[in-house]
């Protein structure tokens, strides 16, 4: 792995945990939220009848799974067919270098070209996501659409005008700071809470004018909210958590979500340890942070960023081997975020499943939300903002 991290193999690594069973809608959530349930098998997960005909977006995450051993390797037999089972719509995946400057340009391109690859490769199982319009017709089409995004503004450098490249090459979603700070403004780990830049603030002028959607989930708490009122259409905190819950620097304040909201943007919650402040995330975690969301928001205001992979994989020794390198990588860089553990895996147990959204679906519906706004959760929501933003 180069130094600026490779953020498509710090997804895979996050699939790879236990076969969590999936139990019933009614019993899903018995387990005791701090161990990780091991059982033989997996059974079937809750299902939602509406599912079929929902827009269903993941904010942030990826097809894959934490199987290969090198982040170059193609999409396998087993990988595109979790997407296709999945009943996803659309996701946005993270092409952009993450965390170090250097070769960070070179690597966006060589990033952007491997899910070009893909895209040509199974052309039954993938489709482009450019407008609201490519989206519609992912969905009509069964394909999953892949809409590039950046976790970091490092690949432009400091030149603005890369911007319009990238908006070329299919960019439509940009995160302006990662966990550190860089030229836009300070991400979520920076002490001094700098907020946006100068540069950052031209950044995101020009991504309005480029139709680019700003994300702000890993900015420190002055950068988001300056980046929601800075900006001149509705922005998007694709995956982060509520910080009323779990009080760590990835989370975010009711304050940040009240403006999101005010503003017509959408607060995707992840599938990732900072659910907690100690143990392993479970399903139960994820609907708080949901329901939450909610309380605060608004349901037109609330969707689901994985920050995972589609495809479940079982627990391995040479996974348990790389994620703690990467771990240790990620903790060398300045990067790793308080929550990050060596033994506490990237995912959700009881969740491992590419059809996660569905379950999902099916204990909002148990749990008394109406149909409706459970379809704006699972995917109505960032579609609406998708639109918007991108015309």
């Amino acid at each position: 792995m180069n130094r600026a991290l490779d953020r498509r193999r710090f997804f895979a690594l996050s699939a790879a945990a236990s076969t969590a069973a999936i139990g019933s809608a009614r019993g899903l959530f018995s387990a005791t939220p701090a161990s990780v349930p091991t059982p033989a098998a997996p059974a079937r997960a809750a299902s939602w009848p509406g599912y079929a005909n929902a827009v269903v977006i993941d904010a942030l995450g990826g097809p894959g799974s934490g199987a290969r051993e090198s982040e170059d390797a193609p999409l396998s037999a087993v990988e595109v067919a979790d997407v296709r089972s999945s009943g996803m719509t659309a996701v946005n995946v993270t092409v952009s270098a993450v965390g170090v400057l250097a070769g960070a340009f070179d690597e966006t391109v060589k990033q952007i070209g491997y899910w070009e690859r893909e895209l040509e490769a199974h052309p039954d199982a993938f489709t482009r996501i450019h407008t609201a319009a490519d989206l519609r017709a992912a969905k009509s089409s069964g394909r999953l659409g892949l809409v590039f995004g950046f976790q970091d503004t490092l690949p432009l450098g400091d030149e603005i005008g890369k911007l319009d490249t990238f908006q070329r090459l299919g960019v439509r979603i940009i995160q302006l700071t990662y966990n550190r700070r860089n030229l836009a403004g300070d991400g979520c780990l920076e002490p001094g809470n700098a907020g946006l830049s100068r540069f950052g603030r031209d950044v995101l002028a020009r991504m309005n004018e480029l139709q680019i959607l700003a994300d702000f989930s890993h900015c420190g708490h002055r950068t988001t909210s300056e980046g929601i009122v800075s900006s001149k259409v509705p922005v998007a905190i694709t995956h982060s958590g509520c910080a009323a819950l779990a009080d760590l620097p990835r989370n975010k304040t009711d304050e940040e979500l009240r403006q999101l909201a005010e503003r017509g943007g959408v607060f995707g919650v992840y599938l990732m340890p900072f659910l907690r402040t100690k143990g392993q995330p479970m399903a139960e975690d994820v609907i708080r942070h949901v329901e939450h969301a909610i309380d605060v928001c608004g349901e037109d205001h609330v969707g689901i960023g994985t920050d995972g992979t589609i495809s479940a994989l079982t627990l391995t020794p040479e996974y348990v081997k790389r994620f703690r390198e990467d771990i240790a990588r990620r903790r060398k860089l300045g990067i790793s975020a308080p929550g990050e553990s060596e033994d506490v895996y990237l995912y959700v147990p009881d969740l491992n499943t590419p059809r996660r959204f569905e379950t999902l679906a099916a204990e909002l519906l148990r749990r008394g939300h109406p149909e409706t706004r459970v379809a704006k959760i699972v995917g109505g929501n960032f579609s609406r903002l998708f639109a918007e933003v991108w015309g």
